[in-house]
């Protein structure tokens, strides 16, 4: 049967007087104007407003950021970032609510993509991640800034390569922007900031893309070859610091390069171990796997637990990472690091008892989420930054008989709708 198509409608630019309703994945609210759904940034659930359509490709739904609030809700604060909002950077969506209703926003993201996407229903309380202030500003520790046409840094408007040329957002301690704006970068680079374990600043300037002549397209060819430049090895240049940024899990420590990946909150990673740990529960002498391994925060974890008799296998498709993971657990000989691409090491690796996977925003998807269940783990912890692709996760896990034993997510982003959420599943 064919469906009616929607009328081709496009209302951007348009003023509109809604009620937001629930909460909507990406930091929205859902509303609902003459027959069509409009996602608006900006608000929080209940509240009246008139609100700008800010884009719409037709269809059955757009979206839109609020202008005025008519009827404002109780959880509604001056925002504490003053470069985001309506028309600003996409830093701190959410900066405009109490942290508390910050964390019931995202917990009912949560829920949702549970219930949609995993098929489960569970109710979900997002937690407080230690070492930020209690406004929800001061956790970052590292940062990417963009530079604009004429050498300015600053943060990029929301989805847009546009940049802000204020260093004001608050999410980092204002010591990693001292001197910054002062002089002139190469435009269309960016600057990795870094406040490592000890406070000490790291400053790397990364060359711009090199755009080939098909990114200048328009369109989706363009857009695509655009993304693969940017996303392709750049030169980089120390300005500050080291070289090597020193982080610390309790009593072990890792030193890495100022552009690799460590998580952003200050205290996200002693938080995940703890978690890891107590939900692993390796035995002594088993295998287990650690999958987008990293540098080996989990694989740490998971080795105490195996202990010298035990293995543990750690894959990242980061070399760099991988040799910065291998000097930090030269200690651990039953830890042994794997370079390559998870989906094509799997078959390579001995049976595992327990699984600890960190997959990318995207999630570990269908061929992974198979292989892994295929290996027959007693236990598997599965660590998502992205509500959605996490729920899709689960609704694949529990294709192969894996069912979410537990679940915790972490307000690990402060003032942004973005939330962590580690799942445990067993069967």
């Amino acid at each position: 049967m064919n469906r009616q198509a929607h009328p081709r409608t496009d209302w951007s630019g348009r003023r509109i007087e809604v009620i937001l309703g629930n909460p909507a994945h990406g930091g929205a609210c859902v509303a609902r104007f003459e027959g069509r759904v409009v996602f608006v940034r900006h608000g929080l659930p209940g509240e009246r407003v008139f609100a700008r359509v800010t884009e719409d490709r037709g269809g059955s739904f757009c979206f839109a950021d609020v202008e005025d609030v008519l009827e404002a809700s109780e959880d509604r604060v001056e925002r504490v970032c003053p470069i985001s909002g309506p028309g600003g950077a996409g830093c701190c969506d959410l900066s405009h609510m109490t942290v508390a209703a910050q964390r019931r926003f995202t917990g009912a993201v949560v829920v949702e993509q549970l219930r949609r996407l995993g098929g489960v229903d569970r109710e979900v309380t997002v937690e407080e991640v230690p070492g930020g202030a209690s406004n929800g500003t001061l956790w970052r520790t590292r940062v990417r800034l963009a530079v604009d046409v004429v050498g300015n840094p600053g943060y990029r408007r929301y989805r847009s390569n546009e940049v802000v040329p204020e260093l004001a957002c608050p999410q980092i301690d204002p010591h990693a922007y001292v001197g910054l704006a002062d002089r002139v970068w190469q435009p269309g680079a960016e600057l990795q900031v870094v406040l490592d374990a000890d406070g000490g600043r790291h400053v790397v300037e990364i060359a711009p893309p090199a755009v080939a002549g098909g990114a200048r397209r328009q369109g989706r060819r363009g857009a695509a070859s655009r993304r693969a430049a940017a996303n392709a090895p750049r030169p980089e240049k120390v300005i500050e610091g080291s070289g090597r940024v020193l982080e610390r899990v309790g009593e072990r420590e890792w030193r890495l390069v100022p552009t690799g990946f460590w998580q952003a909150h200050r205290g996200a990673a002693t938080t995940y171990s703890t978690v890891v740990g107590e939900w692993a529960q390796a035995s002594a002498g088993a295998t287990a796997w650690d999958l987008y391994g990293g540098v080996g925060v989990f694989a740490a974890v998971l080795a105490e637990q195996v202990g010298p008799s035990g293995h543990v296998v750690s894959v990242e498709s980061s070399k760099t990472a991988v040799d910065d993971g291998m000097e930090a657990l030269a200690d651990l000989g039953q830890v042994a690091f794997r370079h390559g691409r998870v989906e094509r090491m799997i078959p390579e690796l001995p049976a595992p008892e327990v699984v600890v996977l960190d997959p990318p925003r995207a999630g570990a998807g269908r061929d992974v989420v198979a292989a892994v269940a295929e290996a027959g783990p007693r236990r598997i912890v599965h660590v998502g930054c992205d509500p959605a692709s996490f729920g899709r996760d689960v609704g694949l896990y529990r294709d192969h008989g894996f069912e979410l034993a537990d679940v915790r997510a972490f307000a690990a982003f402060p003032s942004t709708h973005h939330v962590e959420c580690i799942g445990l599943f067993t069967r």
